[in-house]
């Protein structure tokens, strides 16, 4: 038996990380195959930029994951260099201890996933222990670094990360998430405090957490994984390989700067993307998919952009990330949109309201089932069923004006699933005057029922939702999702073969269109 089988059986089979449970929403672990495809990409990327060498061949090469979690990055990096190396040093041991303590390093976000990470790469939760591979670290933690470090309170959240203090201003011995990578104002001097001042990476790789919950102060999630994006590039590696939610590319809360700055720089050299999440991450579903890419130090250009989707794979093509305010996910879609854009027509959100058109909030309960005189109808949806009450008119204060319209009611929020063809959005409601919605409808805005049924028809065609789908990432759809949809004369029912004919639109792009998004009529319902 020689030395590399021997190294090898300390394996297991199956591999325990192809099963390791996801802990919280911090910790979406990353499946082994998932970790190597993006270990694939980065060394294709390594060749191309450095005369076909390979990067498993460098003993130079440092390697930092700074949210290390199961230790899957760390670990086939190193089984990789460990193979890569073997000519270039000859001893097992000597060529083990070299990977472990000079070129893999890890930062736990957590004392339990220090621990998983330490256990995958050493084979031992103590890198200095007596089942330790690496026989030369003189510290438990070896090269994976792990510390509590306290939030930064600006009141009632860290001025760093959004977490709010009443949630994670916790007792010592309880995980209160504040991570080492982006609790500071100088990443450089914290990397150096703990690697050693003239440490540089030249590849930074992992997964990082996704999200704070009740970072935005309240209820609601805050996401954080665009900023140890940012703290890894402030880092200026050579590489950086990085697996995030997809939502960045069009929406999120305080993403636009991101967005700009990420799409607009043009050091992304691969770009990845899973509509679907659970075709990576079997069981957990993220909302818009996720996708991880090849950041390049020294690239200035296009980028090489990947869709994967229910099998079916496009690309990889060559794309100008920046052409838009957001990122156009299918390359598929770019040829139609240019036909609609370049008309330079009004958008039909210039009649669309913006959210809680009328000032009441989802989950607004006063009011009555029967109506009296002076009410005015109150259309809403709760619990996923849609109803109408009645409320005394004169308590609206908001949108006055729009009362006495003719409407179409359209739900701001639908999921219906990673699935295609998607219906894409919610079932409109033609509402007569004298009538107002809660936050769960958005508001077009008419002077006539024949115009709120012309709009009506326009909704339900494929062609429309199809320019929606384009800027909608997630299940809400806000008076910006529509902005790609262009204004048409309210005095005809609308159907996608007017539509096709008016915009030049392919007998291949009709095919497109209608296998991503499936006929709606215009009954009731969602």
């Amino acid at each position: 038996m020689n030395e590399m089988a021997v190294f090898t059986l300390r394996g297991r089979n199956p591999d325990v990380l192809t099963c390791i449970a996801n802990l919280s929403n911090d910790e979406v672990f990353t499946p082994p195959e998932l970790a190597n495809r993006m270990l694939d990409t980065l060394a294709e990327s390594w060749a191309a930029r450095n005369d076909g060498a390979k990067i498993w061949a460098d003993g130079t090469v440092r390697f930092l994951d700074p949210f290390a979690k199961s230790g899957v990055f760390l670990r086939e990096i190193t089984k990789r260099l460990i193979a890569g190396l073997a000519t270039e040093i000859p001893d097992l041991q000597t060529r083990v201890d070299h990977v472990l303590t000079r070129q893999v390093f890890g930062i736990g976000i957590t004392r339990l996933t220090s621990l998983l990470a330490r256990r995958s790469l050493y084979c031992s939760k103590h890198a200095n222990g007596e089942h330790s591979v690496a026989k030369s670290f003189a510290t438990d933690g070896g090269n994976i670094w792990f510390e509590r470090i306290e939030h930064n309170w600006d009141n009632a959240k860290c001025s760093f990360c959004g977490a709010p203090r009443a949630i994670f201003d916790r007792e010592p011995e309880l995980e209160n998430h504040a991570y080492a990578f982006i609790h500071t104002n100088d990443i450089k001097a914290r990397v150096g405090e703990l690697f050693g001042a003239n440490m540089q990476f030249d590849v930074i790789i992992g997964n990082p957490p996704y999200q704070m919950t009740g970072g935005a102060g309240g209820t609601s999630d805050s996401s954080i994984y665009h900023l140890f994006v940012e703290q890894a590039v402030a880092l200026e590696p050579n590489y950086i390989s990085m697996v995030i939610p997809s939502r960045w590319m069009a929406g999120g809360r305080g993403m636009d700067e991101f967005r700009q700055t990420f799409l607009g720089g043009g050091h992304l050299k691969e770009l990845v993307d899973f509509p679907a999440s659970a075709e990576v991450f079997p069981g957990v579903e993220i909302k818009a998919g996720i996708c991880y890419f090849i950041w390049d130090k020294q690239h200035n250009g296009l980028c090489n952009v990947t869709t994967s989707r229910g099998g079916e794979i496009i690309g990889p093509i060559l794309r100008k990330l920046d052409e838009y305010d957001i990122f156009v996910r299918d390359s598929r879609a770019i040829s139609i949109l240019h036909k609609v854009l370049s008309r330079e027509e009004a958008s039909v959100n210039s009649i669309l309201s913006r959210d809680t058109a009328f000032g009441f909030a989802s989950n607004f309960d006063g009011f009555r089932s029967k109506q009296r005189d002076g009410d005015a109808s109150l259309y809403f949806i709760r619990r996923m069923k849609r109803g109408v009450g009645f409320i005394d008119r004169n308590i609206i204060k908001k949108s006055v004006h729009l009362i006495d319209k003719w409407k179409l009611l359209v739900p701001e929020a639908y999921n219906g699933g990673d699935g295609v063809p998607h219906q894409i959005l919610g079932k409109p409601i033609i509402a007569a005057p004298n009538s107002a919605c809660t936050q769960s409808y958005l508001v077009f805005q008419l002077d006539s029922k024949s115009e709120a049924e012309s709009l009506q028809s326009y909704y339900l065609t494929r062609f429309f939702r199809f320019l929606v789908s384009q800027r909608k990432i997630t299940q809400h759809a806000l008076n910006s999702t529509y902005s790609w949809v262009p204004m048409q004369s309210w005095d005809k029912i609308w159907t996608d073969e007017l539509l096709y004919q008016k915009y030049d639109i392919t007998a291949e792009e009709q095919a497109y269109i209608e296998s991503q998004v499936r006929v709606m009529n215009g009954d009731d319902g969602e």
